[in-house]
């Protein structure tokens, strides 16, 4: 066991506890459990939406696929930095003047069609699993490894923690641990950053032909093709994650964290920022980790290869510390996770479904609290099936669905005045059905080698998102054009509604 790491995870543990107990005394109502009392400022916010966004895979997976594939591991930072234009442009203010807790919230001001909320629930819980698999799998290898702690038993701690987080604090104390946790990975990655950069004299142009010649891939390092089969499965894949961010419940919640309109903007702009700052970051850390970290350690150990970075240049206590930001960042991000698919159920199934919004405020906070444990034990009961599987494309899958049946959802429900709720039904069903469809038919789980299905893939690319994202739309604007229109026509409200806030700005 290493003895620093221990130290710095229990650290990390007991900071994020003592967090959620002075939480949970502020935490007394609904609005106050599932958007934090919309008391975040600007500032407090944007660095909230880095720290639920900056997940392990960024820190950890993005170092290793650089390491290893070099230029091919750097679409993954490209495409999740982009997509905050997307966010920012389209989504971000309309959602944040319409909706209340959820995404359902915005879109039901336009249509109030319950069985449309339903499946934006499931949807959205869907969603937040697969992501939420992927992080738990990868926490419980982080601490077997470094403290020697039963796989099983990192699982349930990593658990039980991200649902006492949600159950008691709700969105206050997991806004601030993802603050905490943003801070911590940025100056960490800032630091390692320079320490790399030292090995060079700093000078950027050396570590570039360094690494060039040091790697089994020698001057193809830094040119595309190492790691996606072609150009096709490369555009897919970006269109996945800049589209993706967009749709993912999680990211959406944060919009009501905060009162106005503009400090919406100001969240997304600081986020961007700082999104964009550690991305850049994340090259001088995986050319690091190609340049000191022997290639059999990464080949063995891709996830490890910011600690074995840490390592390699300040010895064990580096280690420890950059384990433990990355254990601080995977329970910042799980617990915005479990709060996503808490309220999709709590609030959108049993408070505007089930109960048809008469709902009393005692009820709801304890739907919401059973809720949060109910999605903490089925993700714990995943995660420990998954430990032999390689679920690293459930991120991947998670994007891909957002980008194929949220998104589509959103922007015809905003701009399209034609659109109805059948084929909002339609074009969800279709986005979701698809994405999973493809990724299950693609070489992600069809391998004769190493694949859950051993044979050959009847799809050839490793993300769908050039062919199911089209689809999703496809299948809104279908079954628009082909349905009568059956609902109340609250375009015009809803138009008004999402404009509000900018037209009182300006006057």
């Amino acid at each position: 066991m290493n003895f620093f790491a221990f130290v710095f995870f229990v650290a990390v543990v007991i900071g994020t506890l003592v967090i959620t107990y002075h939480s949970a005394k502020r935490t007394t109502n609904t609005n106050d459990f599932y958007v934090a009392g919309n008391r975040l400022t600007g500032l407090q916010n944007g660095l909230a939406i880095s720290g639920d966004y900056m997940s392990a895979a960024s820190f950890l997976g993005i170092t290793g696929t650089i390491a290893i594939y070099g230029f091919d591991g750097f679409f993954y930072s490209i495409g999740f930095l982009a997509s905050y234009v997307i966010v920012l442009y389209i989504i971000a203010e309309p959602l944040h003047n319409l909706g209340r807790f959820t995404m359902a919230d915005a879109i039901a001001v336009r249509f109030q069609e319950k069985n449309l909320r339903g499946w934006m629930a499931i949807n959205n819980i869907l969603i937040t699993i697969f992501y939420m698999i992927a992080q738990l799998v990868g926490a419980g290898g982080i601490i077997h490894l470094l403290l020697g702690v039963q796989y099983s038993s990192a699982i349930l701690v990593v658990g039980s923690l991200m649902t006492i987080y949600v159950a008691f604090g709700g969105m206050l104390a997991t806004s601030w641990v993802q603050i905490i946790k943003a801070i911590l990975l940025v100056c960490s990655t800032f630091m390692i950053s320079l320490m790399v950069l030292a090995r060079f004299h700093w000078n950027i142009f050396d570590l570039y032909v360094y690494v060039s010649q040091a790697t089994p891939l020698k001057e193809k390092f830094v040119q595309p093709g190492n790691l996606f089969s072609g150009p096709l499965d490369t555009l897919s894949f970006n269109l996945a994650l800049v589209l993706g961010t967009a749709g993912l419940p999680h990211i959406i919640s944060r919009f009501y964290t905060v009162k106005e309109a503009q400090t919406v903007r100001s969240s997304v702009i600081h986020a961007t920022w700082l999104i964009g700052a550690f991305y850049v970051m994340t090259i001088f850390l995986g050319f690091g980790a190609a340049a000191f970290v022997d290639r059999t350690l990464l080949l063995g150990e891709d996830n490890m290869a910011a600690p074995l970075l840490a390592k390699a240049l300040g010895g064990e206590f580096w280690m420890a510390f950059i384990s433990a930001v990355a254990f601080a960042t995977i329970l910042a991000v799980v617990s915005g996770l479990v709060l996503a698919a808490t309220s999709a159920f709590s609030h959108d199934i049993y408070s505007s479904i089930l109960k048809k919004g008469k709902a009393t405020e005692a009820q709801q906070m304890l739907v919401a609290k059973c809720s949060a444990v109910v999605v903490g034990v089925l993700s714990i009961v995943l995660a420990l099936g998954a430990q032999r599987l390689n679920v690293a494309f459930l991120v991947s899958l998670a994007f891909a669905v957002a980008a194929s049946a949220n998104l589509p959802l959103l922007v015809l429900t905003l701009y399209w005045r034609r659109f109805n709720s059948t084929g909002a039904i339609i074009g969800l069903l279709t986005g979701l059905i698809t994405s999973i469809l493809f990724v299950i038919l693609s070489p992600n789980v069809m391998d004769p080698l190493s694949g859950w299905i051993r044979r050959e893939a009847l799809f050839p690319l490793n993300n769908p998102g050039i062919v199911s994202i089209p689809l999703g739309f496809l299948g809104g604007i279908l079954g628009t054009l082909l349905t009568k229109k059956n609902d109340p026509d609250h375009y015009d409200k809803l138009v008004v509604q999402s404009q509000l806030a900018r037209v009182e700005l300006r006057e």
